[in-house]
């Protein structure tokens, strides 16, 4: 079969097609339409990430297909749509297994693409926003990141859950479009966005903030923030790991939240299956729209995941994997 593969720890570059051995085991057998790439492939191509496979590796995490074979007693059946997780190597590939507790049938009104890129970033955030985060109706959500796959996805999901209102936080002009397009209520430039988000509520703040980002931003998202605000850090795309000075939380009641959706579904049984039901309701009423993504050929692989490290991603990336 045809697999994206890390020859080497040397970036994204290092990503080469070629063809492999279907993989074996027990579990879903899945034959794949689509891959989502996300920042941890980035860091797997260099060895940064925790966990440190050594090369040659299949990248990608999270998959969309058509079942080809299920273990008895499995909620999944031959000929099944699908989307599922690998947790974290062998998606990019024609052929992936999969846990049975890690696929989920994917809406017949969704497609393989955007099934593709749901579940890494929509999971992460509808698990920011709500057990984490404990979003409230009426409230104001501040995005970081707003062009790429956690900021688009927050876009969408956050007036779904309840918000009135989000302001994305973009790095160029080009990415307003694309933060606009996934449902922002208003855009606002990275440089200088604290005064510009407080013109915006009058002096306000906003409730909560949604940071992928980290880096130097991390101390004016504080100080945008409500008394009693929340501040959800979800990742660290930007580079830099900001610390925080507590006086902060204290003087105004706000909250640091870390968001370790990966560690909290390893920890929590059922955690997974609990989230998806969520966001597959909201799907197929059509109250919750599918992703848009920003579409590869599984060939640019390279180009697919090297677009995240130099935050050119235009929303979520997905590799085509089939027609």
């Amino acid at each position: 079969m045809r697999a994206a593969q890390v020859t080497r720890l040397d970036g994204p570059d290092a990503i080469e097609l070629g063809e492999v051995d279907e993989p074996t085991g027990d579990g879903v057998v899945v034959d794949v339409h689509a891959a989502g790439a996300a920042f941890p492939d980035a860091l797997l191509t260099r060895g940064l990430y925790q966990y440190r496979p050594e090369p040659p590796f299949v990248l990608g995490a999270e998959i969309a297909g058509v079942v080809r074979s299920a273990p008895d007693g499995s909620h999944v059946s031959p000929g099944d749509r699908v989307v599922g997780l690998t947790m974290l190597t062998g998606g990019m590939a024609e052929v992936a297994v999969l846990a049975p507790d890690r696929v989920f049938k994917l809406p017949d009104n969704v497609s393989f693409e955007a099934g593709a890129g749901l579940l890494f970033n929509d999971l992460t955030v509808y698990f920011a926003l709500t057990t984490r985060g404990r979003l409230q109706q009426g409230e104001t959500v501040l995005v970081h990141g707003a062009a790429g796959g956690i900021g688009t996805s927050t876009l969408r999901l956050a007036p779904v859950l309840g918000a009135s209102r989000t302001i994305a936080v973009v790095s160029t002009e080009e990415k307003a479009d694309i933060a606009t397009a996934a449902g922002a209520t208003d855009v606002v430039l990275a440089d200088g966005f604290k005064d510009a988000v407080k013109e915006l509520t009058d002096g306000r703040g906003v409730d909560m903030v949604v940071d992928p980002v980290g880096g130097d931003r991390f101390t004016d998202s504080l100080r945008s923030l409500v008394a009693g605000g929340r501040l959800l850090v979800i990742g660290f795309t930007g580079g830099e790991i900001p610390t925080v000075k507590v006086n902060r939380l204290l003087l105004n009641n706000i909250d640091v939240i870390g968001v370790g959706w990966g560690a909290w579904a390893g920890s929590h049984p059922g955690a997974l299956t609990e989230q998806w039901n969520a966001l597959e309701s909201l799907l197929s009423s059509g109250k919750l729209p599918a992703p848009q993504p920003d579409v590869f050929a599984l060939e640019e692989a390279a180009a697919a995941v090297a677009s995240m490290e130099n935050r050119t991603a235009k929303g979520k990336v997905v590799l085509r994997v089939r027609d």
